[in-house]
């Protein structure tokens, strides 16, 4: 099915059951995106690059899970040259905001990237570029946030990297707790990253680019996170999760875990 043909049949979804925004909960891993997800996801200001990611990612599936509602605040957590930045951006409208966060590895590795936020930031005014250290991602966000999206990049917080600072687990746990108290009673942060091999932990980084979904929960959860849900919409059963996220044979088409949790009320 096309990508356009796909859209449509969520906006006749969207029309026939779902609730007004308000009434939109994240406890609903079927939820069907409301129109104004769609039409984010519809931008046509969107670069073409970003467009051919759709069908691998299901974005508008990904914001609806999260709950993302107009006036929202929401922290695009490593968020690279922006893509989940500009959807969020139309999504959450001019009463929202998009924290567009880059890790400071990110900016010196990936200098492009960070140009291309910086020049997105200029051209949305509800869009606020960040670049922060791993450890310390959110801080001075403290309870302000209704949401955070970490979206392929967990894993990279435990990448050995040449020239740069290895993340340890102290950083994580720190990062993690810096997410945690930037978002209000109440608010959710997704985690979404490419499966490991059960088992694996963190091991499979360097090599594959890929981390163990179990490890992924305990760390958040050491926070003070609770876990409400979880998607197996980006699922890949062909996936042999021994192989790199980048080998042509599975490259964009990754066995995903999706993990939604929340911080309590």
């Amino acid at each position: 099915m096309s990508r356009v043909l796909v859209v449509s049949a969520f906006v006749f979804l969207a029309a026939c059951s779902q609730e007004a925004p308000e009434q939109q909960t994240p406890l609903d891993p079927a939820a069907a995106p409301a129109s104004y997800i769609i039409e984010a996801v519809n931008d046509r200001g969107r670069p073409e690059a970003d467009l051919v990611r759709d069908a691998g990612r299901h974005p508008a599936e990904m914001l609806a899970f999260a709950g993302v509602q107009p006036g929202w605040r929401v922290a695009d957590l490593g968020a690279g040259s922006g893509y989940y930045s500009r959807i969020l951006s139309t999504a959450v409208g001019s009463d929202g905001e998009v924290i567009a966060e880059n890790m400071d590895w990110i900016v010196d590795r990936f200098p492009a990237a960070d140009d291309a936020i910086t020049a997105f930031a200029e051209e949305r005014d509800n869009v606020t570029r960040l670049v922060s250290p791993i450890a310390g991602i959110l801080d001075g966000y403290d309870s302000e946030l209704d949401a955070a999206f970490m979206v392929l990049i967990y894993h990279d917080q435990a990448w050995q990297q040449d020239g740069f600072h290895t993340p340890t687990r102290e950083d994580r746990l720190a990062m993690n707790r810096s997410i945690y108290d930037a978002l209000r009673p109440g608010g959710v942060f997704l985690v979404v990253d490419h499966h490991a091999i059960e088992g694996a932990a963190d091991t499979d980084v360097d090599a594959y680019h890929r981390i163990e979904e179990a490890f992924v929960r305990e760390e958040v959860e050491i926070a003070g996170f609770v876990l409400e849900a979880t998607s197996d919409l980006l699922a890949n059963p062909e996936d042999p999760r021994d192989i790199s996220v980048f080998d042509e044979t599975i490259r964009g088409q990754t066995d995903r875990f999706v993990l939604l949790f929340r911080k309590p009320d």
